[in-house]
């Protein structure tokens, strides 16, 4: 049986990730099912494009061709492409031997689109003990509340993303200009996902057995890093509702606020005040935490843009 045809699309932009960046690669090179192709992005940073070039034999490596940023940056990787399926790895992950062929096989439903896989933390230091499980995805990793068996599921990630590549083309790839950059932090994978959906009447599912580990370093354990991961959350979420449907709602990021975070926290009090452990109520703490400075940062952006709608009025 041959393997799939599969490209991985691997996006990069600083020589501060090159030890991880060699990480990520060589875990590509290492699946049980050989990639057809793997394409190093380089985020316009032209040592670094030398550098990548000079040293990974057997790697296809470009330059980003389209604006700066993550979006662009995989677009690039993504459109030089010719096999059927596209799969993307971030610079600061490592993929467990069986991820790609595991990510792969529910495409063997032709109504299946794309699919994600579980992303595990590689903690630089210890996990911070006020981190709730269920916010876990403040550090770019799979968090309780997601499914725990293959399942259909309404977006991924795209630190373990396969997708088709016709329809990734159809809708044009990445939304350009909307997602990573600098210390905005936009919800990228999430609109494309979206997006694809609408336009093909297919559908996502999710593959827990494929697994990349994700690294946390030091400067994303702290409490300050979350605050302000929420708070950009926030912000991306109102700035991706405005580029969908009006009929097109954000119903899991509706049941997550009404549902799975209600009841973590009244799950953390009750530990709390049956002794079993005073970080309970550190992470009943942090949930409300995380859920008021979302909500700021989703006022900031609302407010924002209807200054902006005013201005334009005028």
């Amino acid at each position: 049986m041959t393997d799939p045809d599969i490209s991985v699309v691997v996006p990069t932009h600083s020589d501060h990730r090159w030890i991880s960046l060699q990480r990520t690669v060589a875990s590509a090179r290492e699946q049980k099912v050989t990639p057809s192709e793997i394409i190093v992005v380089v985020d316009h940073n032209p040592a670094l494009f030398e550098r990548a070039k000079a040293e990974f034999d057997g790697v296809t490596v470009l330059e980003n061709t389209s604006a700066r940023g993550a979006s662009g940056n995989r677009n690039t990787g993504a459109f030089h492409a010719r096999s059927e399926l596209i799969a993307f790895l971030d610079d600061d992950t490592v993929a467990h031997p069986t991820w790609l062929g595991s990510l792969a096989e529910p495409f063997g439903d032709p109504r299946v689109v794309g699919a994600g896989g579980s992303i595990v933390p590689a903690w630089e230091s210890s996990r911070p003990s006020w981190l709730p499980d269920e916010l876990l995805w403040t550090v770019g990793v799979s968090y309780a509340g997601m499914p725990t068996s293959v399942a259909e599921i309404r977006n991924v990630w795209s630190a373990s993303m396969m997708v088709r590549r016709d329809a990734f083309l159809r809708v044009g790839g990445f939304r350009a200009g909307f997602g990573k950059l600098g210390d905005r932090n936009r919800p990228e994978d999430t609109e494309l996902c979206l997006r694809i959906s609408a336009e093909t009447g297919g559908h996502w599912m999710y593959v827990p057995d494929s697994v990349i580990e994700h690294d946390v370093p030091l400067d994303r354990s702290t409490f300050r890093f979350f605050l302000r991961r929420c708070y950009a959350e926030g912000r991306g979420k109102v700035q991706m509702a405005a580029l969908l449907p009006h009929d097109q709602k954000l119903g899991a990021e509706q049941n997550y606020l009404r549902r799975t975070l209600p009841r973590a926290v009244a799950h953390n009090l009750k530990a709390a005040t049956l002794g079993r452990g005073g970080f309970h109520a550190l992470r009943a703490a942090t949930m409300i935490a995380a859920v008021a400075a979302a909500g700021v940062g989703g006022g900031v952006e609302t407010i924002a843009a209807l200054s902006d709608q005013e201005t334009a009025y005028h």
